[in-house]
């Protein structure tokens, strides 16, 4: 089996028009953004060859592309601040927000690379306070039991 970098090389490369070289451009932001951004591939099925993932402490956002569209999901941009208003599909959920790029549509990568740290950021925060709050459960745990 393929890792998910492979795949996703894969899928760049069945894409000769203009969406393989928007998906390959964003992949380059995502990893300037964050080096420690990881590839992944979920959600497969025999029905569904499954989304390109990029994780840090959890999903960042996601890189697809469709018949008309590159797709940029971030699994928690509701909670993002996006100043530069990129988020553009999405819009109506409470944890979900999106990009969209169309043929020809420029990139904003500074304000992009921004919104990728700014997820990545969020992620550890939540992991370090699962970890903490774990921490401080077994301790008050201690303390009551002695």
């Amino acid at each position: 089996m393929d890792s998910a970098s492979e795949r996703f090389d894969k899928k760049i490369l069945e894409l000769t028009d203009w969406r393989g070289k928007m998906l390959e451009k964003l992949r380059k932001i995502v990893h300037k953004a964050d080096p420690e951004i990881v590839e992944e591939w979920k959600w497969m099925s025999p029905n569904r060859p499954g989304t390109p993932i990029f994780s840090h402490a959890g999903i960042v956002c996601t890189g697809e592309a469709y018949k008309d569209v590159v797709k940029t999901t971030f699994a928690r941009g509701a909670a993002l601040q996006d100043p530069a208003g990129l988020f553009n599909s999405s819009l109506e959920g409470n944890v979900r927000r999106a990009i969209d790029f169309h043929e020809g549509d420029k990139m904003n990568e500074a304000a992009l690379e921004d919104l990728i740290r700014a997820a990545a950021a969020l992620n550890v925060a939540r992991a370090e306070a699962k970890r903490g709050a774990g921490a401080n459960c077994g301790a008050r745990g201690r303390k009551q039991g002695k």
